[in-house]
């Protein structure tokens, strides 16, 4: 790829991030007020301090009002972004870009989605018109076509894939029970996530992520200038983004065990940050685990594992909170909750916490002490085959 990146350029200074779940007495202007508020203070600065600003939704706002309406602010560029599940990342990515120009000192990324009272349930669906190659399924059931795909490949029996799925989700409900912030707060034993009620194909309702409502912020500046607001920024690596040819639903040659598109976006993101070896480098992982299935298979697209290996790490903790390399150590989309023009911003905010040694100690990762400092966030939107892929870097020096 032709990416030269900004690295070590910019850096975030404060973030704030709302709880996530069922807010049914708030609308997205409320979160955004309640995000933007605590970023505002984390950072120590006014409002009228930041130049421009970006908010990212899917579908909970038109346009830079959706912003600068609730915030009161006065005549100066908001930027409305909109990238399927990867949105609040691309708000991100667009405002740092900004700021590595020269074009503002400091800028706002910010991402919000109210889904709960809005209709959207995860099965139904509103595509716009095609040409009709795209499958007209629910986002489960094209998710759960990795699972069989996988186990073919790799010669995996379907009983022990199951406890790998069930792993996965009980792994992700742990970190979760140990964050404030996330929507579902409670360990779920395996038991139960494995005999529970099938959404699609062989995913269970625990393989697949929240419907909820939520917020997220974050204030960039230069690098030169971080230290003037925080003595711990978190400098940012990489960031790269890439979108697919989506000609995976009708190439004979796909056969659903990978996302390539994360593939090519992870490679521009290892070269950009100067990573050879991510597993070894990296502290920690907040990936996109819309369903389990995903997961599994982005720590291969990640290098994170091994090909056909994945299923093997999972099972051997590998990605545990106090494992080698822990993924989703806030509970992830799984247990955190997938409002989806915040999820992005909400991974950030996990490395913000982690990498300045915030986190609650009950969760917080270990792989600090062994002297990595480095964070990896990753979305993905659309589905197998056609999608756009997301991979972020930020360190914390």
């Amino acid at each position: 790829m032709a990416s030269h990146g900004i690295r070590d350029r910019v850096a975030v200074i404060g973030m704030g991030c709302t709880n996530f779940g069922e807010h049914w007495d708030k609308g997205p202007e409320d979160l955004l007020v309640d995000a933007v508020g605590d970023a505002l203070v984390s950072a120590g600065v006014e409002k009228d301090q930041v130049d421009a600003y970006w908010v990212g939704t899917m579908g909970s706002g038109i346009s830079g009002l959706t912003l600068s309406r609730p915030l009161r602010i006065d005549y100066k560029p908001v930027t409305r972004v909109e990238n399927m599940c990867a949105t609040g990342s691309e708000s991100f990515r667009n405002a740092c870009y900004a700021v590595a120009s020269g074009a503002f000192d400091m800028v706002m990324a910010t991402g919000v989605e109210k889904l709960k009272d809005g209709g959207f349930s995860g099965l139904a669906i509103s595509s716009p018109p095609g040409d009709g190659t795209t499958a007209d399924l629910s986002a489960p059931a094209l998710f759960s076509l990795l699972g069989p795909a996988y186990c073919k490949k790799y010669g995996v029996d379907e009983t022990e894939f199951k406890e790998v799925l069930t792993r996965i989700a009980w792994k992700n409900h742990q970190n979760g029970a140990h964050n404030p912030r996330a929507q579902f707060r409670k360990e779920v034993a395996k038991d139960t996530i494995s005999c529970s009620p099938i959404m699609a194909g062989n995913l269970g309702i625990f393989d697949c992520s929240g419907v909820s409502d939520g917020a997220a912020a974050a204030i960039i500046v230069r690098s030169e200038d971080a230290h003037k607001y925080t003595d711990k920024p978190l400098i940012v690596k990489a960031l790269s983004f890439v979108a697919g040819p989506a000609t995976g639903v009708v190439d004979t040659n796909y056969d659903y065990t990978t996302f390539t598109e994360v593939v090519k976006s992870a490679e521009d993101a290892y070269a950009q940050a100067g990573i050879t070896d991510p597993r070894a480098e990296l502290a920690m992982a907040e990936v996109h685990d819309c369903f389990t299935p995903t997961e599994l298979v982005l720590m291969e697209d990640l290098g994170f594992a091994e090909r056909g290996f994945a299923w093997k790490e999972v099972l051997a903790g590998t990605f545990d909170l106090d494992g080698e390399l822990p993924v989703n150590p806030d509970g992830g989309l799984k247990a955190f909750g997938h409002p989806i023009g915040a999820s992005g911003l909400r991974m950030l905010f996990e490395c913000w916490l982690q990498l300045r040694g915030e986190a609650p100690e009950d969760r917080r990762i270990k792989t600090l002490d062994r002297g990595k400092k480095l964070g990896l966030t990753h979305n993905l939107g659309g589905s197998p085959g056609e999608c756009v892929s997301y991979v972020g870097i930020v360190g914390a020096e």
